[in-house]
């Protein structure tokens, strides 16, 4: 499995930016879709956003639409989310992982089961 390795959290007040990245480890990392999940304490896990293959094709949570991006560098073996006017509600710790497809299934691809390489997570904290 390849392993990833997210960074860019912290603390951030309200309406800030942040940008995270997620370093995978291997050259694989490019034949798969990737996605951006949160998880706020006393809360599931959540899907965030998810970037195909190629990056020809994203998909977002209706909850943070239009306020945050997701790219990739295929080389540099890295994804990255950008987010944009944060909230409070934002703040969770935030998890990049490896789909199983290379392609956008939203069906799929918004699923914790849909993924089979996770990192560790970083802290995204806004303040009000």
């Amino acid at each position: 499995q390849v392993q990833l390795v997210e960074s860019g959290g912290g603390l951030v007040q309200a309406g800030g930016s942040l940008r995270l990245s997620c370093a995978a480890s291997e050259r694989t990392f490019r034949m798969h879709a990737m996605g951006w999940f949160r998880q706020a304490p006393g809360e599931e896990r959540e899907f965030v956003a998810v970037i195909s293959w190629n990056g020809g094709n994203t998909y977002y949570a209706d909850s943070i639409k239009g306020r945050f991006a997701i790219s990739r560098d295929n080389t540099k073996n890295t994804v990255y989310l950008h987010m944009n006017s944060l909230k409070p509600g934002d703040s969770a710790v935030y998890y990049c992982a490896s789909s199983k497809l290379a392609s956008v299934i939203p069906s799929r691809s918004t699923s914790l089961d849909g993924y089979d390489s996770w990192g560790q997570g970083t802290q995204v904290t806004v303040s009000s």
